[in-house]
C-alpha cells in the first residue's frame, strides 16, 4: 500500500533563493518526495522521478491552475499548455530556432556582435562580466531572433527579470506583478510595431516566421510566445555562460585543458548541469498515481527539481563538484518531454562554440580574484548576480 507523502512546515522559498543545494541533498537522502507546505507543492528532488513526471504530460499536465506564469505573463502561454495545443504554438516559432538557422542566420550576427561587445572591454581592469557582457550580448542577439531588434540591451533585460520574477511570484506580491504588467504594455508595443514591415519583408526571426505562416495562429499567441522567449531566452544563455565562467575560473587546471582540447562544449554541459539555469518546474497531477512508494492524488502540483536531479548521487559522484571530465553527463538542465527547451540549440551553438572560444582568445589570463564576492540567487531561476573578473 501507498504510503502518504511526508510534510515540511519549515522550507521556505527565502532559503531556496538563497542557497538551495544543501537542502536538497537532505530531500534527497531523506525524503526525495516531499510536500513543501509553503510553496503548496510536492517536491520531487531524485532524476528518476523529474524525469518520469516531464516525459508522461498525460499523467502530469504542464497546465498548473495555481502557477503565477498566467498572471505574469497576462496571457495562458504554450508553457501551460499540452497536447496538439502545445505542439502548434511551439512549432510555430520551432523553423527560427532549428540546428540550421541558428548555425546560417544567428551565429554570424552573433559573432558579430560578440566581437563588437568584446572590443569595448578594459585589459587589465576589474569588471563586472555579468553586468556588460552575460547580460547585453544574450539580450542582443535575442531581440534579433525574436524578430524586435530595435529594443535595447537595457529593455530586454528589464522585460525578462519582470516576467521571470512575476512567474515566480509564489507569495503573490503586488509589486512582481506591477512591474510585469508595465513590462508586457511595453512589450506589447514593441512586437506589433514591427507586424507590418515583417509581412512585407520577413526574415528568419520568430516573429517573422509565425505571422507568415500558411496557418498562423492567433496574434495574441504570437505575442505571447515572443514573451515567453524573452523571459528565458535571456537568463538562460546569459547563467549558463556566468556560472560557466566562473566553474573554469576557479578551476584552472580544468581551464587549461579545456583550451588546449578545444573542450568548450563539454564545459558548457557540466556548467548547466552544475547550475541549472532553469531550476524547477511544475505539473498538475491528473489521476491518481504514485511515486517512490508514496500516493500522489489528482489534484496535486508536483514540483521537479533539475536543480537537484542533475546532482542525483545515483547518477554523479561528487555532483557539487564542477568537473569538466565527468564520464557521463546526463543532466536535466534544458528538461525533456515535450517541454524540452526550445532554446537549446541556439545556447550550445552561440554560447559554448563562439563566445567562450573568443572570451578566452582575447583574455588567455583572465582571473577571478576573489570568488567569495560572488553571489548567486534564484530559486526557479538560478545563476550568478555578479562577476567581478580581471581582464588579461
Amino acid at each position: 500500500m501507498a504510503g502518504t507523502v511526508p510534510v515540511d512546515n519549515e522550507i521556505n522559498i527565502e532559503q531556496l533563493t538563497l542557497d538551495p543545494y544543501p537542502i536538497y541533498k537532505r530531500l534527497r537522502a531523506d525524503t526525495p518526495v516531499l510536500k513543501v507546505t509553503s510553496l503548496g507543492r510536492t517536491f520531487l528532488t531524485r532524476a528518476s522521478e523529474t524525469h518520469h513526471v516531464k516525459d508522461n504530460p498525460e499523467l502530469f499536465s504542464s497546465n498548473d491552475p495555481n502557477t503565477p506564469m498566467k498572471r505574469a505573463f497576462n496571457a495562458h502561454t504554450l508553457m501551460r499548455k499540452d497536447g496538439a495545443e502545445h505542439r502548434q504554438e511551439r512549432m510555430a516559432m520551432a523553423a527560427a530556432l532549428a540546428p540550421k538557422t541558428v548555425k546560417q542566420v544567428w551565429a554570424p550576427l552573433y559573432t558579430k556582435y560578440a566581437e563588437e561587445y568584446l572590443s569595448t572591454l578594459p585589459k587589465g581592469e576589474t569588471v563586472d562580466l555579468f553586468k556588460v557582457l552575460c547580460g547585453p550580448i544574450a539580450a542582443r542577439i535575442l531581440a534579433d531572433m525574436m524578430g524586435i531588434p530595435q529594443a535595447t540591451d537595457a529593455e530586454m533585460q528589464r522585460w525578462s527579470q519582470a516576467l521571470i520574477n512575476g512567474a515566480g511570484n509564489f507569495g503573490w506580491r503586488d509589486e512582481p506583478f506591477a512591474e510585469s504588467d508595465l513590462a508586457n504594455a511595453e512589450m506589447d508595443i514593441c512586437i506589433n510595431s514591427r507586424v507590418e514591415e515583417l509581412t512585407t519583408e520577413p526574415d528568419m526571426s520568430a516573429l517573422s516566421v509565425m505571422i507568415n505562416a500558411g496557418h498562423p495562429i492567433a496574434m495574441s499567441q504570437v505575442i505571447s510566445n515572443i514573451k515567453i522567449a524573452i523571459g528565458g531566452g535571456i537568463n538562460e544563455p546569459r547563467d549558463a555562460l556566468a556560472t560557466l565562467l566562473y566553474g573554469l575560473l576557479t578551476n584552472q587546471d580544468q581551464l587549461e585543458q579545456v583550451k588546449e582540447q578545444n573542450l568548450w562544449k563539454n564545459a558548457f554541459e557540466e556548467a548547466i548541469r552544475w547550475v541549472a539555469p532553469i531550476q524547477v518546474s511544475s505539473r498538475l497531477v491528473l489521476q491518481d498515481t504514485e511515486l517512490r512508494g508514496y500516493a500522489i492524488p489528482a489534484g496535486e502540483v508536483v514540483m521537479t527539481i533539475q536543480a537537484s536531479a542533475n546532482h542525483d548521487e545515483d547518477l554523479y559522484q561528487q555532483p557539487e563538484k564542477f568537473n569538466v571530465f565527468r564520464p557521463t553527463n546526463p543532466h536535466q538542465a534544458f528538461g525533456n518531454g515535450p517541454h524540452h527547451c526550445a532554446g537549446t540549440h541556439a545556447s550550445r551553438g552561440l554560447v559554448a562554440q563562439i563566445m567562450l572560444p573568443m572570451l578566452f582568445e582575447r583574455f588567455p589570463n583572465m582571473q577571478l580574484p576573489d570568488p567569495t564576492q560572488v553571489q548567486w540567487r534564484g530559486f526557479g531561476f538560478r545563476g550568478p548576480i555578479n562577476l567581478p573578473v580581471v581582464l588579461r
